[in-house]
């Protein structure tokens, strides 16, 4: 059936975190539905949507950056528009709205987080009224899952299991312009990850920008354990959930690390800081010795846990000593990686009032000190596997060399291992095969594969 998309060309940029993946999957979903083909690059598409992300500086320039490029750029021969079709969503789209196409005169769709499934009818109107067409909404009224996807990988899913956030951490934008924290039942999630099972996705990563209070505005308790337990029903092979606040890190979740075969030995934990003060002053509302129990009770329940985290450095107010707490921490800690960031003032936050006078070129010696003890930690969180057999999820051919496999241990970090004679990368993609590992580096495994352990 011939639709007005029959036969357009599009191409998605994503920033931000693995909801904006995710929602980009949704645009593609919605559009190859519609019969526009997908391309990788910008100058051969009729339609350019950016899923942007508003929780740092950097994002915003970069978004402004390569819009602005676009008008240079001449349409893809024989496309049948007048004109490339240019849509911006996500949160820099909820939060700028008309801002947006007033600074950038040549932006066609703006939407927000709140009305993906708007998208098709907003570059509708585009194409045949011009002008440009902007729709944010306060609120979603249906839960985003109920639109189609395309899915990157085949044996792999992203499935949203809350929207929204309630923690006003005083830095961070996101409950601005995501909204109120919203659960989707039970019932729905399990039956969403028995759909993906039955059609061979082996591995699912559950979503929400808190997925420890899974629940709590539906059954007036958090209920994550819960659905945990539904997924590893299913009988999923690899089981993975983001973002985790310590707050609501509870004993029961922490026990299914323990108890269930598909939960990976992986948990992304955001400290952002290891000073009573500075947790304070962020709205956190745990302290640096509650953090490090919930490492205690994981790594009881869980001895081989790899452990993950976001820190930023320079918030308002650190003195020495709250950046020599959290270098302690990030030491006695010993993650495998952390997400180091210099803070970014965001407009509309708490945290953008609070006076700083600590020298630029303070933060960033803290920041380089931090940065090379995180280094020197997760090189000897690796050596721990050194010998042994993992079992690597493929994720295809190493971007550095095309003649080694690439994929992700248990724990979440990248293998190499060259490509087993009589096949190819592309071919054992999808699969989970066993590698020995002969090096461990900072940021990646290598190894050979192997008949059996």
């Amino acid at each position: 059936m011939q639709t007005p998309f029959t036969n357009l060309t599009f191409c998605i940029r994503t920033f931000g975190c693995q909801m904006n993946k995710h929602d980009s999957e949704r645009i593609a979903g919605m559009l190859e539905g519609l019969g526009a083909l997908p391309v990788e690059a910008i100058e051969d598409a009729d339609i350019v949507a950016f899923m942007t992300c508003c929780v740092r500086e950097a994002a915003d320039t970069r978004l402004y950056g390569q819009v602005a490029s676009l008008k240079n750029v001449p349409l893809r021969t024989g496309s049948p528009l007048a004109k490339r079709i240019v849509a911006v969503g996500g949160c820099i789209g909820q939060r700028d709205g008309e801002k947006l196409v007033e600074e950038l005169p040549h932006l066609d769709v703006v939407f927000g987080t709140h009305n993906l499934g708007s998208l098709p009818r907003l570059i509708e109107a585009a194409v045949e009224e011009g002008g440009h067409q902007v729709e944010v909404l306060d609120a979603a009224s249906s839960f985003p899952t109920e639109l189609p996807t395309a899915r990157e990988h085949d044996w792999a899913a992203w499935l949203p299991i809350t929207i929204g956030c309630n923690n006003f951490c005083s830095y961070c934008i996101v409950p601005y312009v995501r909204g109120r924290e919203k659960s989707r039942p039970l019932e729905d999630i399990a039956a969403e990850a028995e759909r993906y099972v039955a059609a061979g996705v082996k591995e699912i990563t559950l979503l929400g920008q808190n997925v420890n209070s899974y629940g709590r505005d539906l059954y007036g308790a958090p209920r994550f354990d819960a659905v945990l337990d539904a997924l590893d029903a299913t009988g999923v092979e690899r089981l993975r959930f983001a973002t985790s606040h310590p707050k609501d890190l509870t004993d029961g979740v922490i026990e299914r690390f323990a108890k269930l075969r598909s939960l990976m030995p992986a948990l992304h934990l955001p400290v952002q800081s290891g000073s009573d003060a500075v947790l304070a002053a962020m709205n956190r509302r745990y302290t640096r010795a509650h953090y490090l129990d919930l490492v205690r009770k994981l790594r009881a329940a869980c001895p081989g846990i790899a452990l993950s985290t976001d820190v930023i450095v320079g918030f308002p107010g650190e003195t020495a000593k709250d950046f020599e707490d959290t270098f302690r921490l990030v030491d006695e800690v010993g993650y495998h990686q952390v997400f180091t960031f210099i803070y970014s003032k965001r407009e509309g936050t708490p945290a953008a009032k609070m006076e700083d006078s600590t020298p630029r070129e303070v933060v960033q010696e803290r920041f380089d000190r931090l940065v090379d003890l995180v280094q020197t930690r997760a090189f000897e969180a690796n050596q721990a596997d050194l010998g042994s057999v993992v079992d690597v999820l493929v994720e295809g051919a190493s971007k550095r060399d095309g003649g080694l496999l690439a994929g992700k241990s248990p724990k979440n970090q990248t293998v190499h291992a060259p490509v087993p004679s009589g096949s190819t990368a592309e071919a054992l993609a999808g699969s989970i095969v066993p590698v020995r590992i002969d090096e461990a580096r900072t940021w990646y495994l290598a190894g050979e594969v192997v008949d059996g352990r």
